[in-house]
Order: structure tokens, then sequence, then C-alpha cells
């Protein structure tokens, strides 16, 4: 069995393997999305894939939707050439039961990847045909936070974001001038109503992406390459909104265990790749079955039936309360303590680390005693179940292959949110200083940064577009030298950039450097634990 158009005409051999294959006419479901586009996604990854492409699946199956989801990447070109291209841009979902079993799906809803990139002309030109279309009522995106961000720690530019704004929207670059781009030739060519719809896990969502995308703009009309019309077009939202959102489905990197699973039983060319980019991806998606997604209900050039596939459409503070909910108490500062703390101590799944008794209480207090107290009930999800289903069913799921290392990307793009938000809300009612597993987690995330293990063992760090920085503020730390950490915390922990608070202002950063510095012994990353 082939992943393929051809390969599915073997529609009894898949559903012998108990696949569900599409129950809609793809070939007539991708000339109506050519012709009259109405979504695009950028970020061609697993929780695209996985996730917010099955809903359209959905509605297609349903018969409420006549049209699919056009992919765009903007980071890893190599997602397009060697997983959509081959497999005819479909996917095998692969959902995993904590009793070991699957449910297994052909996606079929994408109508096609593309390559976003200004330097790849036919796909650009694609693209800008796509934009052209009054049709079209959505762009969504799953890009990590670090797509939104525009400047580094030193709040400049990073330089590709000044090349973009030197050089224009015909040579773009950055997703966010990617993206402001392709709106200018929109409004240009039609000026027709858009919403531009951030997924991403990350607070005020929306907010973020309408930040990055009027900043852009402004930009671009100061240096002559657009005209003020446009930039007060994209602000008014009546014309293109950008709504919030609140995602939730952990989405790993393939399971070795499901490539060999997938392949005894027939599945062919099913074995994941590992880019140049290092993204690890593969023609299946293997990932959990609870998803929620909430969205703001505010498109003014009509949406697909969401609601008809499980999406929550509500109202920007309803999402708000939900969001905060999720990535500010019930998983997300869960996820980050544990991806460090894994590292540090040789974990290489999170479903392990929730068989140590030392890191299982280090959660319970971070998401049951430290968040949920300042957190508010959203009405349509409670926090307090929600917590219970993550601590108890979903993180020790031992077939979820989701790892430390994989979690641990990109942390210093998520602290200002996954626990800073918390403690902004403490430092509000005068109760910051009751916070323990916090700043331990905190002090964690510094340590790993030394890139050795518990035992002073070189261990690798994962990505971080801070990293080199954070590093260099740490160069003086030595392992196995407490006494060398003395004021170099200093920096970090006063970068409300970093913490969306100088923690100097707080009880924190006292505690953070006292662990920090218990931490440099052998052993004491272990003990930090133990003391708490």
């Amino acid at each position: 069995m082939k992943l393929t158009n051809a390969g599915l005409q073997q529609a009894e051999a898949w559903k012998v393997h108990g696949v569900k294959l599409p129950g809609y006419d793809r070939e007539a479901m991708i000339r109506a999305t050519k012709d009259a586009p109405v979504w695009v996604h950028f970020g061609a990854g697993n929780i695209f894939r996985g996730f917010i492409a099955g809903l359209q699946q959905r509605l297609l199956d349903a018969g409420l939707a006549d049209r699919g989801i056009i992919a765009a990447e903007t980071f890893d070109y190599e997602i397009i050439d060697r997983i959509y291209k081959p497999y005819d841009s479909l996917t095998l979902m692969v959902s995993l039961k904590p009793d070991g079993g699957t449910d297994r799906e052909v996606i079929a809803s994408l109508a096609g990847g593309l390559k976003a990139s200004s330097a790849e002309e036919e796909d650009w030109g694609e693209l800008k045909r796509i934009f052209e279309a009054p049709s079209l009522q959505m762009v969504s995106f799953t890009i990590t936070e670090k797509g939104y961000v525009l400047r580094d720690l030193k709040g400049e530019y990073f330089p590709v974001v000044g090349a973009d704004i030197a050089d224009g929207p015909e040579k773009a670059r950055h997703a966010m001038s990617i993206v402001t781009a392709l709106m200018r030739h929109r409004y240009v060519s039609c000026a027709a109503p858009i919403a531009l719809v951030s997924m991403d896990n990350c607070s005020h969502n929306g907010e973020k992406l309408r930040s990055s995308v009027l900043e852009i703009a402004g930009e671009w009309v100061k240096a002559g390459y657009a005209d003020q019309a446009f930039a007060d077009w994209l602000a008014d939202e009546t014309k293109v909104s950008f709504p919030w959102s609140m995602i939730d489905k952990i989405t790993p990197r393939p399971a070795p265990s499901i490539t060999r699973m997938l392949a005894d039983e027939g599945f062919e060319d099913m074995a994941p790749v590992e880019t140049a980019r290092h993204t690890f991806i593969a023609p299946f998606v293997n990932a959990e079955i609870p998803q929620y997604l909430v969205v703001e209900d505010r498109f003014p050039n009509g949406r697909p039936a969401l609601e008809k596939a499980g999406v929550y459409m509500t109202d920007r503070e309803t999402v708000n309360k939900t969001e905060r909910m999720k990535v500010t108490t019930c998983l997300n500062p869960l996820h980050t303590a544990l991806a460090v703390y894994g590292c540090l101590l040789g974990y290489t799944l999170i479903a392990d680390e929730m068989k140590d008794a030392d890191l299982k209480r280090l959660v319970e207090r971070i998401g049951y005693t430290e968040g949920l107290p300042v957190v508010t009930d959203p009405g349509i999800l409670s926090p307090e179940a929600f917590l219970k289903e993550v601590l108890e069913k979903r993180l020790p799921n031992p077939y979820m292959p989701d790892t430390p290392q994989r979690i641990a990307c990109d942390t210093s793009q998520k602290v200002p949110i996954r626990f800073g938000e918390t403690i902004k809300s403490r430092m509000k009612n005068g109760t910051a200083d009751q916070l323990e597993g916090i700043p331990l987690a905190i002090a964690a995330w510094l340590r790993y940064l030394l890139a050795v293990d518990d035992e002073g063992k070189p261990m690798d760090v994962s990505p971080d577009p801070m990293k080199e920085s954070l590093q260099e503020a740490l160069g003086g730390v030595r392992f196995g030298e407490p006494e060398s950490a003395e004021g170099a915390l200093k920096s970090i922990l006063s970068n409300p950039v970093i913490f969306a608070a100088n923690l100097y202002e707080t009880p924190l950063a006292g505690k953070i450097e006292a662990a920090f510095r218990d931490m440099l012994i052998p052993g004491g990353v272990r003990k930090s634990l133990q003391k708490v």
C-alpha cells in the first residue's frame, strides 16, 4: 500500500488495516479549490497535518464543504519536496490510544503544498494568484512562537527582517514579511476582506500576528514600498481581522515504533526524514487523541463551518480565558518544566518522566498549587478537569513518543507566557512569594543552557533563537563551581523580554539564583527537586 492517489485506489487493502479513507471526490475538491480558494495555511508541519487539516476533512466528508486547504511552508522547504509532493499531499494520521491501540485515517483535505518564498518563482506566483481571489476567507498559521518575532534580545531587528525592510515586498524572506507582501498584493488586486488566524500555541496569538504584520507594513510605507492606504486597510479589522485562538494537541516527532508497525503491515515508504533544518517528519503523523481548538468568531469574508468539525467558535474574552488556562497553567508550563529537567536527568520520553515521583510532584505543584488558583474559568472547559486529564491521562500515555528534547526547543520564546503570566498574576495579588515550582523550573532551564547534565556530562541543547546570546551571558559559569554563578543571572532575570517582568522586582530572583547555584554540583539537579 502506497500513500498516493493511485495507491488509495486499493481501498479494500487499506480498510483491512483499519484505515478510514476520505469519503469525497478528492479530484473535484482540488479543482474547486484551485478555481476559488477559501483557506491557506502557513506552516506545513505535524500539528497542521494531524489536527487542522483533519477539521476540513470532517466538513468534506459530511458534505459541508467542497474545497480544501492549500498548505504553504515558510521555513523548511524540504517538507514540500520530500513529504508533500511524493505523497500527493496526503497524510496517514495515526492516533495513539493509552492502551496501545491506534485509530488510522488518510487525511486528504490538502489541495496542495507550496513553498512560501519570494525566491521560488513558480510557487510565489501561485500564492499571489491565491491571494488575489476574493473567495479567500482565511489564512491560518502554525509557524511556532518564534515565527512572529521580529527583534532580538537587544530589541534590534533580526538581520533577515532588516534585509526584508530594506529590499521590499518582492524579496520577502521572513514569515511575517512574506505574509505582509501577499496581503499587499491582495490589497492592490482586490482589497477583499479576509481573516488572518494564528493557531499557534502562544498567548494572544492574534495580537502577536497583527502587531508584526502591521510593523512590517509600516516600515515598507516609510521606505516607499507601500502607501499609507495599504497600512490603513490592514489596520481596519472590519476588512482584515486577526482572531485569537487556543489550540491543544500533542503531535510529537514520528516514532520508530510506529514506523516499524506500518512497515510490518505492508505500508510502503513510511520512513521519517530529517531535513537539513533538522525537521523530523514522516508521511504519517502520530499524535494523541484529545484535541481542542477555540477560535474567536471574527471572519469578515465568511468562513468554513468549523463549529461542525468540533471547534469552539466564541468571543475574544472566552478564547483568552481558555488559552490562559491551557498555556499559562494547565499544560504548557508543565511541559516546559518536564522538558528541561528531563534533558538534565537523561530522560528521552515525557511518559517516563511522569513515572518519576520527584518530577510528578513538581508538575502537580506547578499546575494545581501555583497556577490553578489564578486561572479564570473560561466556562466552555473546566480548568480542573482539563488539568486532571493532562496529568493523569495525556502526559503519562506510554505510547506517546514525545520527548523532552523536542519540547525544549525555543524555550526562550515560551518562558514569558508559560511562567510569566502566573508570575504577574501572583504579583498582583501579593502571593508571588508562595511560588516554589515555577522558580525551580526557570533555574533548571538556565542550568540546562550550560549543556552539561546532572553528572557533568556534555549534552545537546535544543535549537532556540536566543541560545547563543543566553549562553554567552552564562559564559563565566562553570559546573562544579557554584561560586562562579555570582551575578551571572543578572542580565537574564532582569530582562522583561524574556520573563514579561523584571524578576528582581519580585521575590523570585533570589530563589532562582539559589536553585541555580545548587544545581551546579554533581547530582544538584535531582537534589533541587527533592528539596522542594
